[in-house]
């Protein structure tokens, strides 16, 4: 019996066995088949390819050269297209055979650009592969071209940024690479790329930077003309900014030399670190005026938006802008006609702004392009009390109205022992020891403001920085800090900021971004490469906005901003006036707007923190001068629009708690007041940090359009 049993488990064990070795086999056979299918599929695959590479190679036709090339100009026009502002450069071309281009300029570019120019077959693989990746997510394409594809792009192609693009590139790059020495391709790059200043080809490039020909180009030359190569437009020279950037990229290419063997290591080390001086770039009357402004704000929009030095310099685009020459002439003869005369050293800055979509209307810099390339419309300066309605709205929104009362003796005196002073002689104007806000908003009492300010729940500051940020200021400005003074506005803004946030308040609390580019078409057959889309949000409350809206109507009425009703329809609108590090008046402003059009006028002297004051003007106050240029502005602005009224106030009652600052029982400072018949002077900021030094502005850059210069560093305001 028990032989019998292990014989029958001898038989299930090798029968259990045979079946793992069955079921082994067919798993290897299955896996077997999905490999030879794989392989076959690949293989086809790879031979469809193949065929389609040969097909589209084949079929590829290089084009005449040159004829598309020359037409890719960028102009820049005024709203609607049809008035020419100018375009970006005098396109100064000049070609010259390769034997004429000095050896080092040609060995510069080669490092700077494809190090393996000599040897490789005029593609750059991984270029186009990044290209493809980076246009399936939704990215320009990338850059990384070998010089064949850069000089096939140039002379042949548009510069649209697309995957097709690219591909057809690199087809034509084969081709022209079978139909052209190296010596040939490189001749016609030199001759073909952009250098910035206006200059295509390297002739017209060592004029341009050293006023020699380009056969006497040095290592030193050579190497820093390669180098602009990157970014004409920012790596130049011109712009001071971008010196730094502009000296690591000359090392580079003078290390890629060295690397390349092409220049000796000693030579290298002399000059290392060290650019070559530059001539003096001339100058272009059709830069004059605002044109040489408007350009430069076009080109940093398109950047901003994505398209590249390329593609502006010579990409033929069509550029419409939101500008209007009326506009511009109405900004521009407002100015001129209230600006008192013999002061060259004043510059009144001014920008107006569409209410409802945030477009750019018009704008003065300060002064003409051609004798300084400081654009005050965009570097700003303290907005003294013009930054209050910005902190009247975040105080309403944290709960207080416009009936609440606060400290309106002067000064009144912090727990860290700050004075905050109204303005006036002395200690400064007292109001009494309850005022309401709109009385507050009306005089510009500094007192009433700063004690808004502590009296908000948990951090009033911060609640007025990102409220003033909320309606369209650039969170970024310099000295936009949460500190108790907030409100009386030290920040330094550009008068398109301010105008823009005062466009929020006047489109009833929905803000838009301010913008200059409308559309961007291809000049070469019209498509649409970019249009701009307003997209309005909600910024503050519309109840709230309607009381923070009548308080600065009421300034214009009866408070510190009568002048501005010289306008002659309803206004609404805040003056502001602003001191430096040493008590002195640095800056006067009008800051105000209709329902259609608001619009930031601004006073500064010198490097913009000079003494307005002290004799220099007769009147330095934002409701003199500033208030009066406004509503010559705007009368020229709004020719032709209809008159239009703002809505009633709300009335809206917070839920603050009062903790004194209720209603006055005697209605003190509630309601209208009588006009006042004395002088309209609005308050200056007068908290008392420590001083500040006084800021520098950076030099002038010479005449060309150049990026917008960094704004200069805020003035201390006491």
């Amino acid at each position: 019996m028990a032989q019998s049993s292990r014989s029958k488990s001898a038989k299930r064990s090798n029968s259990a066995a045979s079946k793992r070795k069955g079921g082994r086999g067919a798993q290897r056979s299955r896996l077997q088949n999905v490999l030879r299918w794989t392989l076959i599929v690949a293989l086809a695959g790879t031979i469809a390819l193949l065929a389609v590479f040969f097909l589209a190679y084949k079929f590829t036709k290089v084009p005449s050269p040159n004829s598309a090339f020359e037409a890719q100009a960028s102009y820049v026009t005024y709203a609607g297209g049809k008035q020419r502002i100018g375009q970006f450069a005098d396109q100064n071309r000049s070609s010259v055979p390769l034997s004429e281009i000095s050896r080092s300029m040609q060995d510069a570019a080669i490092a700077a650009e494809d190090r393996s120019f000599w040897t490789n077959r005029g593609i750059d693989p991984k270029g186009i592969i990044r290209a493809a990746f980076s246009n399936a997510q939704g990215n320009a394409t990338q850059g990384a071209s070998t010089i064949t594809q850069q000089y096939v792009k140039l002379l042949y192609l548009n510069q649209e940024r697309t995957l097709s693009r690219k591909v057809k590139e690199a087809f034509l790059s084969l081709k022209v690479q079978q139909q052209q020495s190296k010596s040939e391709i490189l001749e016609g790059y030199l001759n073909t790329v952009y250098f910035g200043r206006g200059s295509y080809g390297v002739e017209a490039a060592a004029k341009s930077y050293f006023g020699i020909r380009a056969k006497d180009l040095d290592a030193s030359q050579s190497a820093m003309l390669a180098a602009i190569l990157n970014s004409p437009n920012y790596l130049n020279p011109d712009n001071e900014e971008a010196h730094g950037a502009l000296v690591q990229r000359y090392d580079y290419v003078l290390n890629g030399m060295v690397d390349m063997g092409t220049l000796d290591s000693s030579e290298a080390n002399q000059i290392l670190g060290e650019l070559p001086h530059v001539i003096k770039p001339k100058t272009s009357d059709k830069l004059g005026g605002q044109r040489g402004f408007a350009l430069t704000m076009v080109r940093n929009a398109l950047k901003d938006i994505g398209f590249s030095d390329t593609d502006i310099q010579t990409g033929g685009l069509r550029v419409q802008t939101t500008l209007t020459p009326e506009a511009m002439q109405a900004v521009e003869d407002g100015i001129n006609a209230v600006k008192p005369e013999g002061k060259p050293d004043l510059h009144v800055a001014a920008a107006s702004v569409d209410v409802k979509t945030g477009r750019l209307l018009g704008f003065y810099a300060g002064q003409d392009y051609l004798k300084s390339q400081l654009n005050w419309a965009l570097l700003g300066g303290s907005p003294g009390s013009a930054f209050k309605p910005f902190a009247l709205a975040a105080g309403m929104t944290d709960g207080f109205s416009l009936k609440d009362t606060f400290a309106g003796n002067s000064p009144l005196v912090l727990k860290d022992g700050q004075r905050i002073k109204n303005e006036g002689s002395g200690n400064g104007t007292s109001y009494g020891s309850r005022v309401s806000l709109l009385k507050a908003t009306e005089d510009s009492i500094n007192t009433a403001y700063v004690d808004m300010t502590q009296s908000m729940a948990d951090d009033g500051p911060q609640k007025v920085v990102d409220m003033a940020v909320d309606l369209g200021i650039p969170r970024k400005a310099p000295g936009l800090e949460p500190n108790i003074g907030v409100s009386l506005g030290s920040a330094t803004i550009s008068p398109i900021s301010m105008a823009n946030a005062y466009a929020t308040i006047a489109n009833g609390g929905m803000a838009n971004k301010w913008f200059i580019v409308a559309k961007v078409t291809r000049g070469s057959d019209g498509k649409v490469l970019y249009e701009h889309e307003s997209k309005p949000r909600r910024a503050l409350d519309e109840a709230i906005d309607n009381d923070v809206s009548y308080a600065m109507q009421q300034v214009v009425q009866v408070g510190t901003g009568r002048n501005a009703s010289a306008l002659g329809r309803p206004a609404a609108g805040k003056t502001g006036t602003a001191t430096n590090a040493t008590d002195d008046v640095s800056s006067s402003w009008f800051v105000g707007y209709t329902p259609q059009v608001a619009t930031a006028v601004m006073y500064v002297r010198g490097k913009g923190n000079e003494a307005l004051d002290g004799g220099y003007l007769d009147s330095y106050y934002g409701g003199t001068y500033p208030a009066k240029t406004w509503a010559a502005i705007m009368r020229g602005v709004l020719a032709g629009m209809p008159t239009e009224s703002f809505p009633p106030p709300a009335w809206v009652d917070g839920d603050a708690p009062t903790d004194g600052h209720g209603p006055a029982p005697s209605g003190n400072g509630g309601g209208k007041k009588k006009p006042n018949k004395g002088k309209g002077n609005d308050q200056s900021p007068s908290v008392a940090p420590a001083p500040e030094p006084v800021p520098t502005l950076p030099p002038e850059p010479p005449p060309v359009v150049p990026t917008t210069p960094a704004p200069p560093t805020p003035p201390a305001t006491p």
